[in-house]
């Protein structure tokens, strides 16, 4: 399978990543439990009548495709593929609140409308008054890889030439109390997380929507290309280094071939194990983590891969993100590892441009 470009690249969330220069001002707040995504001036993208109908999940993704479609040059995607491991939650629970204060009697449909997963491909392709190829995936951290995966295959196989791909995930008040009922979300006593050197278990949940242009050729803006993708539901601990040098065999390299990598470290004890493992194999490279900037989510990859296209086009590595002290004169390779709660693991490799 031949290697497609990004070509653009948007993404709202916990930073102000939608901003020029966006590097020097990232923080890391370890102290709260959930992280809220910076909201842009939703007004200047979406009429005044229609944002009181979206959820966030769809106003985030309507203005970050926006500036992907912008960034790309491109009117008219010849695909919009869209991953999403919650969907659009905020009206899923708006609708059930209404079954249960109106004894499942008198409901208006709306909320049940705008509560399925692929609300956020719908509404993208409706406000382009795009016909084209329109496909959601919901496959909990894996959804954004397997979008891309689909926009590639669609690009190999002649279908499309130019794909908007992006993934988006949304928090709801009820959600996150069930979170901190089950531990997923760190106890208060907990904080502040350490991510990297993690002794309790749970993570400070996050929320955002990163989009991007795949396209067959290389333009002047492209970010990166992107090689190949590896996905697997369910992986042992100690088979962890042979999941990741077994891709990196399949794509004609080594260890040492790898210039950055960039981990999901969320601060849970338990899941955070494969990462410290996956560590090992890259003695020589420059270690990354980030979700101590975006949080934790079904689609946190999103803002990980994000950040790996800036690192390329940008030939810089924040600091904040660094791991270890090793710094490259060049970043040709990064090799992309996430999974959620031990499950749903995913290797991304992506090439300079």
């Amino acid at each position: 399978m031949s290697a497609v470009y990004i070509n653009s690249a948007s993404c709202i969330s916990v930073q102000d990543t939608l901003k020029e220069n966006f590097f020097q001002d990232l923080k890391a707040d370890q102290s709260v439990q959930v992280l809220k995504a910076v909201d842009p001036n939703y007004k200047e993208f979406i009429p005044p009548a229609m944002i009181r109908r979206m959820s966030k999940a769809v106003k985030m993704s309507s203005v970050a495709s926006h500036y992907a479609l912008q960034e790309a040059g491109i009117e008219q995607p010849d695909a919009i593929i869209v991953g999403t491991g919650m969907g659009c939650s905020q009206d899923s629970e708006k609708f059930l609140k209404n079954v249960i204060d109106n004894n499942e009697e008198f409901l208006t449909p709306t909320f049940f409308i705008q509560s399925t997963h692929n609300t956020v491909a719908g509404q993208i392709a409706l406000g382009l008054q795009c016909h084209a190829y329109n496909f959601t995936y919901v496959n909990t951290s894996s959804s954004l890889e397997f979008s891309f995966l689909d926009a590639k295959l669609q690009i190999n196989d002649g279908e499309a030439e130019n794909v908007l791909v992006g993934a988006a995930d949304e928090q709801t008040a009820r959600t996150m109390e069930l979170y901190r009922l089950n531990n997923t979300i760190k106890k208060e006593e907990d904080l502040p997380a350490d991510y990297l050197h993690s002794e309790t278990d749970g993570v400070i949940w996050g929320e955002g929507a990163a989009f991007f242009v795949l396209g067959k050729d290389k333009t002047e803006n492209s970010y990166a290309k992107l090689r190949d993708i590896h996905i697997i539901n369910r992986l042992d601990a100690k088979e962890t280094l042979t999941f990741i040098t077994g891709f990196l065999a399949k794509n004609d390299l080594k260890h040492e071939n790898i210039d950055a990598v960039i981990l999901g470290f969320s601060g849970d004890k338990a899941s955070d194990a494969y990462y410290t493992k996956a560590m090992d194999v890259f003695q020589n490279s420059a270690l990354l983590y980030y979700k101590h900037l975006s949080g934790e989510f079904n689609t946190a990859s999103g803002f990980s891969t994000f950040m790996a296209c800036h690192i390329l086009k940008e030939q810089q590595i924040p600091e904040i993100m660094m791991i270890n002290s090793e710094k490259k004169t060049e970043v040709k390779n990064i090799l992309l590892y996430n999974h959620l709660a031990g499950s749903d693991h995913s290797l991304m490799l992506l090439e300079r441009a």
